[in-house]
């Protein structure tokens, strides 16, 4: 699996272009974590987002539960995967799962979490060494509290405690990680065994939420808990999660499952009169029949408005500031336009379409109506509710809504612009992967520090932010219409090659 890892990504890519992509990673993680610590961020709150993130990640990659499926069904063509040749090899599935898992661990660990831990810790430390002009301490950084005073910081006074909480950040990062994996490939297999497994998936939801209601500390036995301060219970209470999620997950998942059959109204035609496209139709129709059908589009959706209400109540604690809810949660859910688009063009390939009477124009004219269906208003649909429930001044409500369609389009014409109709393949490449982290990274940032930081925010800085998603939309728009002319030449000189 392994080999089969390199072999596919460096024959996209390019040996060299993909062997720096962790080099990339490590780039960006700093530059941000750097700007978040120069604008008064604190570290713990820089720390606490990356295992949000990382868990995120987790629960993505435990996604290809909806892959697999969808594979043995055949509804992504010459897709096929190692981990599910147990169908039709006489290999044992729990075998090929847990080492597909291990492999996915280590893969993503050396290639994600650790640039990221290595060069958050080394830039967190940098900055406060550099701000403070003293000596901090690893335990100091990694809490966010006040460094002593002490001597002037020296090259190796900053080196040594950010190798050591780089290391420390790693593995709880990993950790992080696996426990997002196993939950999603738990849920994935409680939800297909009926009324007993959905009670068994909702249990320790309630018991968790009536925990947080209780005013117990939930967040300190999870990896950050144990990050921030690695008492015994604390990494006890961490692993064990991990380990009953992995237990549940191999006990439970079987991606050879199949649904019951069963009849439906032909669906296209009343599509393709409301969408007036047919590709587009046939888009939505593609998502509707694939495993998770639109509910993979919420949950991802979900996962990320999770990810936004922790972030959110973390940095209230911690600043003792509250965050702009408008402006914080408009500004993150806007973030759901990549895994949206990613969720459309998952069954896709533009050779399938230009056998018809199409061009690339034509295809790509049609996955923006098919995401401008359901990018914005999931993403307005999960604002809505967190505006109902935690409230917001009506100028920042209305601000972030507009930050989120604008976010949300320009990441899909980023998207489109660089990667085509294959997202999740083409920002593997350490040259596009590092053009979208800065295409990211430099609109999105102001608005995040704007609504963490500076709230309740001005009537200047809420026209500011304004004006900015109105730009932000127009130019995920210009990208959109630019790739076109892009990819169409792209197709031309691949076919007579």
């Amino acid at each position: 699996m392994f080999r089969e890892e390199w072999r596919l990504h460096s024959h996209l890519f390019g040996g060299t272009r993909f062997g720096l992509f962790p080099l990339v990673v490590a780039c960006l993680t700093a530059g941000a974590s750097a700007l978040l610590a120069v604008t008064g961020t604190a570290p713990r709150t820089v720390f606490g987002g990356l295992h949000a993130l990382a868990f995120v990640f987790g629960l993505h990659t435990g996604s290809i539960g909806f892959v697999g499926r969808d594979s043995l069904r055949d509804l992504l063509g010459d897709v096929t995967l190692l981990v599910f040749s147990a169908r039709t090899l006489p290999l044992s599935r729990r075998r090929l799962l847990a080492v597909f898992v291990a492999k996915d661990l280590l893969f993503y660990a050396l290639l994600f979490l650790l640039p990221i831990a290595v060069g958050t810790a080394s830039a967190v430390h940098a900055t406060v060494a550099a701000t403070s002009g003293i000596d901090a301490p690893v335990g100091a950084v990694a809490s966010g509290i006040d460094a002593p005073v002490g001597a002037v910081a020296s090259a190796v006074g900053v080196v040594l405690p950010a190798l050591g909480t780089g290391l420390r950040l790693w593995l709880a990062l990993t950790v992080s990680f696996v426990l997002g994996m196993g939950a999603t490939l738990a849920g994935l297999g409680l939800s297909g065994r009926g009324v007993p497994g959905l009670a068994a998936l909702a249990a320790p939801a309630a018991a968790l939420a009536v925990a947080w209601r209780a005013g117990v500390d939930v967040v300190a036995y999870t990896p950050y808990g144990a990050f921030l301060d690695p008492t015994p219970s604390r990494v006890a209470a961490s692993l064990a999660a991990v380990a009953v999620v992995s237990v549940v997950a191999a006990a439970a998942f079987d991606p050879s499952v199949r649904r019951p059959a069963r009849t439906v109204d032909p669906a296209f035609r009343r599509l393709d009169a409301r969408l007036g496209d047919p590709v587009a139709a046939k888009t939505v129709l593609d998502l509707r029949r694939s495993a998770g059908g639109v509910w993979k589009v919420l949950f991802s959706a979900a996962i990320l408005f999770g990810v936004t209400v922790a972030l959110v109540d973390l940095a209230g604690r911690i600043t003792g500031v509250d965050p702009s809810v408008g402006v914080s949660f408009g500004t993150i859910l806007g973030l759901t336009g990549f895994t949206t688009f990613n969720w459309l063009t998952q069954a896709d390939d533009i050779d399938a379409y230009l056998v018809h009477p199409l061009s690339v124009g034509d295809v790509f004219a049609a996955k923006f109506r098919a995401f401008l269906l359901f990018g914005p208003l999931v993403g307005l649909a999960f604002y809505a509710l967190a505006v109902g429930w935690l409230g917001g001044s009506p100028a920042e409500v209305a601000v972030g809504a507009a930050l989120l369609v604008g976010v949300t389009c320009y990441i899909f014409g980023t998207t489109v612009y660089l990667a085509g109709l294959s997202p999740n393949e083409f920002l593997f490449d350490a040259t596009l992967f590092a053009a979208f982290g800065f295409a990211m990274i430099v609109p999105l940032v102001p608005p995040l520090v704007v609504g963490f930081a500076l709230a309740p925010v001005s009537g200047p800085l809420l026209a500011a932010l304004g004006a900015g998603a109105v730009a932000l939309a127009l130019a995920g728009v210009a990208l959109y219409r630019r790739s076109i002319p892009k990819w169409s030449a792209y197709r031309r000189r691949t076919s007579f090659d």
